[in-house]
């Protein structure tokens, strides 16, 4: 029998049709692939490593990465030995050497960056063009979207835009679209399936998409992804993984097939996703600084990185069977944050099947890849929370057996990407501290060795300044860089105003960034300081529309930053007026964080800028046309109210929704004597008593609405319920 095309999560049932033909259409058959947890720690090159297909295809970047790693460390070097002949005058005590040490670890990060930036902009003053467009594939791919409690008309609009798109190309039906639900709230749960009907109806009968929910979201997005390979990876040689706010236009992800396709021996192809559809000025400024700073970064990373490169758990093409063999993911030992599910589960799936011998890229010219961000400072501090833990993480998995070195690089920049905040408080604390001992202590000019000459507490206040300017050259020239790309591409200048528009956009953007870097030293070294000693971040969904956040909620936030901001300005004129103006910045971007949080999270704001030309990007002066359909769709299916949706009440009203439901849920054993849950109890109980739908919806919390659609026989006692007029009207009757 013919049913709506949603997979459901035991086995594949057949629902009755529904009374519109054109919402009907086969459910998938699964094709099971088994996923078997890698061991990280134990690994035999000789039967698992492969041979390769294409070796003409590996061939090793040198030339890129000596002058990554060369020059970084020829920079590291030099810049550490600089600061030691700024701390060597009169000699060098245990807080200089503890300055010193936090320097180097500090000047090294931005020093790779630096050289990393070098390769891209080189790299990209001879761009190659995107590659043609095939005239047909070969194989059949998966275009997969996990959703975890997202507003559905976001994600429904985005998958038919998409879907619409891949269809324009005339190669459509190499690909099948899923929607894999994890979400957990029951009212957004029916939500996703009365728009998972409608798109089925909007699309018609051929359209090969398919739904399916699982009731436990056991390994979050990992085990999302896990569960839909190993049902139905097997009829698919490849895959496209999604994020709930991703777009992808059909001829990038045809054009990602067709790469994997001509590759046998990839197994991860990246693209580089820009920001798009932002309004608050925080989320304008990440905007920006992805789409002019972003590609020389991304160029620099793709070239020395090979096809030993990192996946970025969306906007990427992987293929399936690899996948499955090698990507398997254990359970670290022990417990949160640093056991349990592997959070950042992509670097470590990208090693995984980069070990077992498949390559690894990006193509990061592709283009038609787009995201979007998080609105505001404190949403990106809830989402960096995570990947902070995620991250961490990474130091179980550093040293298992078997990985390639670049591998390890990525785990190691992920890490000291969160570690470089407390390690520059620090080195700011050590700062003050010596400024403080040799404003405040009478200073031992002849110890008790003997010496020649006595011993100041002094610096090399020029080369000093000299060292300053140099770590700020190095730390501003991959902006710089990626503004002289932009300058010099015609497209990229035009659209984002023309030259000056450009040069005030970037004043603006690193004028602003350089009082929120302070503010998220803060917020990332809490982050960090709360999963050493054991704190889970938990999973929760984020925030992805433009709301502007409660001023209550950001005081609440920043307070103690502003705190600390004018703590460190008292302390700083206590001990020396020229330490309040060698931190200016950082006292500046403390005292001013509420402020500057709450203004930069007003959308209205963001909207002034736009308007006056600053941080305007290509892709805003000339909206992609899948951008524009997106956002389109997305509004009219927000005013359909396809979001606000009680899910008892949805059920109750609506008989073909909740017989389309019930045939959907997954088969069940009958339950033995006593294993009825308190929570089903409960809700039994309030279903029986209720004498009215509004009764029962008005007494049944969140929990116990999810477990009341959960259960047929409880489905069965909602829908007996009569509404509120109907029971007045049987009282008048029975009068």
């Amino acid at each position: 029998m013919d049913s709506l095309t949603i997979a459901p999560v035991d086995s594949t049932l057949s629902a009755p049709a529904p009374k519109d033909p054109a919402a009907t259409a086969p459910t998938p058959n699964e094709h099971r692939l088994s996923m078997p947890a890698q061991n990280l720690f134990k690994f035999d090159r000789r039967q698992q490593f492969r041979k390769p297909l294409a070796p003409q295809l590996w061939q090793t970047p040198w030339l890129a990465r000596l002058v990554t790693f060369g020059g970084g460390l020829a920079l590291t070097v030099y810049g550490g030995w600089q600061m030691y002949k700024v701390i060597d005058v009169g000699g060098v005590t245990t807080l200089k050497w503890a300055l010193l040490a936090l320097f180097v670890l500090n000047f090294s990060w931005i020093a790779l960056s630096f050289a990393s930036a070098v390769v891209g902009f080189g790299a990209l003053l001879s761009k190659r063009p995107a590659p043609a467009l095939p005239e047909t594939l070969r194989e059949k791919t998966a275009v997969v979207m996990p959703i975890y409690n997202e507003a559905p008309s976001r994600v429904f609009a985005a998958l038919q835009t998409i879907y619409e798109d891949v269809q324009a190309t005339g190669l459509g039906e190499h690909f099948d679209w899923f929607f894999l639900s994890d979400t957990t709230n029951p009212d957004v749960w029916i939500a996703e399936e009365r728009a998972f009907i409608a798109i089925r109806r909007r699309l018609g009968p051929k359209a090969r998409i398919f739904y399916r929910r699982r009731e436990k979201n056991i390994g979050r997005k990992a085990g999302n992804i896990e569960d839909f390979v190993t049902r139905w990876g097997g009829a698919y040689a490849h895959m496209v993984v999604l994020d709930a706010d991703s777009l992808m236009t059909g001829p990038t992800i045809v054009r990602l097939a067709a790469a994997m396709e001509a590759d046998p021996d990839s197994g991860i192809i990246q693209t580089l996703p820009l920001i798009i559809n932002r309004n608050t000025l925080f989320a304008r400024v990440q905007q920006f600084a992805a789409r002019i700073y972003g590609p020389v970064i991304a160029v620099g990373l793709s070239c020395w990185m090979g096809r030993d490169g990192n996946y970025w758990g969306h906007n990427a093409i992987i293929r399936t069977e690899a996948f499955a063999r090698h990507c398997g993911l254990p359970d670290l030992r022990g417990k949160p944050p640093f056991g349990g599910h592997i959070l950042s589960h992509d670097f470590v799936e990208a090693a995984l099947i980069r070990r077992a011998g498949y390559a690894v890229y990006m193509m990061p010219t592709l283009g038609g890849s787009y995201e979007e961000s998080p609105p505001s400072l404190i949403d990106l501090s809830i989402r960096d929370r995570r990947w902070c833990q995620g991250n961490l993480q990474h130091s179980r998995v550093l040293f298992s057996r078997g990985l390639s070195w670049a591998s390890r690089q990525h785990f190691l920049t992920g890490i000291f990407g969160y570690l470089t905040s407390p390690l520059w408080l620090l080195q700011l604390l050590v700062g003050i501290v010596i400024v403080f001992q040799a404003s405040y202590f009478k200073p031992e000019y002849f110890t008790s060795e003997f010496a020649l000459f006595p011993t100041f507490p002094r610096f090399d206040a020029e080369r000093s300044l000299e060292l300053f300017a140099l770590t700020m050259g190095i730390l501003l020239a991959p902006k710089f860089f990626g503004l002289l790309v932009a300058i010099y591409e015609p497209d990229t200048r035009r659209g984002s105003g023309g030259v000056i528009m450009l040069l005030i956009s970037t004043l603006f953007e690193i004028v602003l960034s350089a009082l929120l870097a302070p503010i998220m030293m803060l917020i990332q070294t809490g982050h960090v300081v709360h999963i050493v000693f054991g704190f889970d971040t938990g999973w929760d969904p984020q925030r992805r529309d433009d709301g502007s956040v409660p001023f209550i909620d950001i005081v609440r936030r920043h307070r103690a930053h502003v705190a600390l901001g004018a703590l460190s300005l008292v302390a700083g004129l206590l001990i020396s007026p020229s330490l309040v103006a060698w931190m200016s910045p950082t006292i500046a971007g403390l005292i001013l964080a509420i402020p500057i949080s709450w203004l930069t999270s007003q959308r209205w704001l963001g909207l002034v800028f736009r308007r006056a030309g600053v941080l305007v990007t290509p892709e805003e002066t000339t909206t992609p046309p899948i951008a524009k359909r997106g956002k389109a769709l997305s509004r009219a299916l927000a005013r359909s109210e396809e979001d606000e949706v009680n899910g008892v009440a949805a059920i109750h009203a609506d008989p073909e929704l909740r017989e389309l439901h019930e045939a959907w849920l997954p088969t069940r054993k009958p339950r033995q004597r006593g294993a009825i849950t308190s929570d089903r109890a409960v809700a039994e109980a309030k279903i029986a008593d209720a004498e009215t739908i509004e009764e029962a919806v008005s007494w049944l919390n969140r929990g116990e609405r999810l477990v009341a659609l959960s259960d047929r026989a409880l489905i069965a006692m909602i829908a007996r319920l009569p509404r509120k007029g109907e029971k007045q009207s049987e009282a008048r009757a029975a009068e």
